[in-house]
């Protein structure tokens, strides 16, 4: 991939969470496992991004020692903030979302509404999760203060967004057999 090549999404969320303090790619891994509403990459993918940007000079990366063996840490360079500021030129798009709880809904006249419901009220375990993560996030973002009010709009979307997921599964219930 030549450092010409468009930034995906993705790196230019990688880029965002490395941020002005930097990160490495184990605190990438951290913090999309307690974000899981907002991104579903594999740990992997977090792992291979930030290797991919240095190389393209949008991170420089450096060893730090860690707890066990040293490991790599990037911050931005130039370049990757100035990527940064083109990519907010863009207009942001509506997010597209996963359809497969809207889908199963749709497939309950060959499958039968009780097994739709059944399959759809097993979220709400998750989604009772969710709302735990983003309690801890919210308490988590008053220990970085220069992104404090960002991280808390950010967990104020997806918060409106997972209620909204628990009041339809509350819908279905009714709806369905």
């Amino acid at each position: 991939m030549s450092s010409d090549t468009p930034l995906t999404f993705f790196e230019h969320e990688v880029l965002v969470l490395v941020g002005s303090g930097g990160a490495g790619a184990h605190d990438l891994v951290r913090m999309s496992r307690q974000g899981r509403m907002y991104s579903n990459a594999a740990d992997s993918q977090w792992y291979a991004a930030p290797k991919k940007l240095a190389a393209r000079g949008y991170l420089e990366a450096r060893k730090e020692p860690g707890r066990t063996h040293d490991r790599t840490h990037y911050t931005l360079t130039a370049k990757g903030r100035q990527a940064l500021r083109e990519w907010m030129k863009e207009p942001a798009h509506y997010p597209r979302t996963d359809t497969s709880a809207t889908s199963r809904v749709i497939a309950a006249d060959l499958v039968g509404e009780a097994a739709v419901k059944r399959s759809l009220l097993g979220m709400r375990e998750e989604i009772e999760f969710l709302l735990e993560q983003l309690d801890a996030g919210e308490e988590r973002a008053h220990d970085i203060p220069h992104r404090e009010k960002y991280l808390l709009l950010s967990h104020s979307l997806a918060r409106r967004i997972i209620l909204a997921h628990r009041d339809w599964l509350d819908e279905v219930e009714r709806e369905l057999g």
